[in-house]
């Protein structure tokens, strides 16, 4: 039996604090109220002050109401009656399904022990050019997509989830308008998606202590998975108001605040779910993308500069589409040999002959006078832009390769794109 508490020493925005004896960190407690039974999290420990955040807000709270700590962190249930089902940022459902309580998993766990690992060595194909032939996503990576706000990250990671050749796609949305979350609904449903998917989501008009939860019992819900053998894809978007809500807690907190007001241990909030990402040697495997907005487009804003010491590269959406000089996949090497004998010479190539375009560009801006092989860059710039780098274009990665040679017949003779005469003899459009 669980002691009862019932005097609650502080109430501070959504944190609350008791005096108490045997509590863990992350320990998960009832506090009944007036308003009905919320649950809330440890979040410190002073001595025998403990303080706990309320996943439903402080309102309705009193210092009389009782607290009655479980002894166990937060669970979550998992299993396959998740799949299609639509849940908030506690885990309760927001699709007007059955509340879950079987095969409970906890949350917020330790990484993967390195021993149990696999090397990542698969590809996880997305119908994206720029992802599939420059960048290539694979198994097991942990990628963020660095944006600014108005940009489509939600549009593109919708179109991942739907085409992502994986098993599980599990969603975790934070700080949402109602119309993301709407538009995440309706396209995956609309595309048959939405039965391999699950969706975990807080909007930015539910409590902020819920934002935190929300990629723990993602990535517990997917381990659960990857355990049983699945290939699952975990989407978050967007993990600067993960970031925002730890801010915010920090502040309640009175703790004392490192760069911009964000919490000192920020790295080690953000490493401890892009760890969870894992192929295990013996069963299935977890991939994050994570959405990443920067405010200010400035890449050396905490959130964006923490997050790139930990993960494994970055995909930049700017402008509508993925910039290739910004985005870089530090693991497409482990696959990219493995597809086609012409995957890297195509790759390296264009991207060369683009960033020729690119200082083109500026030379016509500054009023030089255009080259035979200028004319030649600027028509091929304009070809790749439009049959590559559009988000538009949905294509498998050996059509899109097929492409690339197709925008290089057009614009260049072989001898001006610098490919070994034997891969020119073999792919080269006749």
């Amino acid at each position: 039996m669980h002691k009862i508490y019932t005097h609650i020493v502080q109430i501070a925005g959504d944190v609350i604090t008791v005096e108490a004896d045997g509590v863990g960190y992350n320990e998960i407690a009832e506090i009944s109220a007036s308003r009905g039974t919320s649950l809330a999290q440890v979040i410190r420990l002073d001595g025998r002050r403990v303080s706990l955040q309320v996943f439903a807000g402080s309102k309705g709270v009193s210092t009389g109401d009782k607290v009655r700590f479980l002894g166990h962190p937060m669970r979550v249930a998992s299993g396959d009656d998740l799949l299609g089902r639509i849940f908030n940022g506690s885990g309760i459902p927001l699709d007007k399904g059955p509340v879950l309580a079987d095969n409970l998993v906890e949350s917020g766990g330790p990484p993967v022990n390195p021993v149990k690992r696999v090397i990542p060595n698969k590809m996880i194909r997305t119908g994206i050019p720029m992802i599939d032939v420059f960048n290539s996503l694979v198994e097991s990576q942990k990628l963020p997509i660095f944006s600014i706000a108005g940009e489509p990250y939600n549009e593109l990671l919708a179109r991942i989830a739907i085409q992502a050749e994986v098993d599980i796609i599990i969603l975790g949305g934070m700080g949402l308008k109602h119309d993301d979350y709407l538009f995440f609904r309706d396209t995956l449903d609309q595309h048959g998606a939405l039965a391999r998917s699950i969706f975990f989501m807080h909007t930015a008009a539910d409590p902020t202590v819920e934002c935190l939860l929300v990629p723990d019992i993602s990535l517990a819900v997917a381990e659960h998975f990857a355990l049983n053998g699945k290939r699952v894809l975990v989407l978050l978007t967007d993990m600067t108001n993960f970031a925002d809500a730890l801010k915010e807690i920090s502040i309640t907190m009175e703790q004392v605040p490192s760069n911009r007001g964000y919490p000192g241990d920020l790295y080690s909030q953000l490493a401890a779910r892009y760890e969870k990402a894992v192929d295990f040697d013996t069963a299935g495997s977890i991939t994050i993308l994570a959405v990443t907005t920067m405010p200010g487009d400035d890449v050396t804003h905490p959130v964006p500069d923490n997050t790139g010491y930990i993960t494994e590269g970055q995909f930049y959406l700017k402008g509508g589409v993925i910039e290739p000089f910004g985005s870089l996949s530090r693991l497409k090497q482990q696959v990219n040999g493995k597809t086609r004998p012409d995957h890297r010479t195509i790759m390296d190539t264009m991207i060369q002959l683009f960033a020729s375009y690119r200082e083109t560009l500026e030379k016509q801006a500054m009023g030089f006078q255009m080259s035979a092989w200028d004319k030649k860059l600027l028509n091929y710039g304009g070809l790749f832009e439009r049959e590559m780098m559009s988000l538009k274009v949905n294509v498998s990665l050996e059509k899109a390769l097929d492409k690339g040679w197709e925008i290089l017949h057009a614009c260049f003779s072989p001898e001006e794109t610098g490919i070994k005469p034997a891969l020119i003899e073999q792919y080269w459009p006749k």
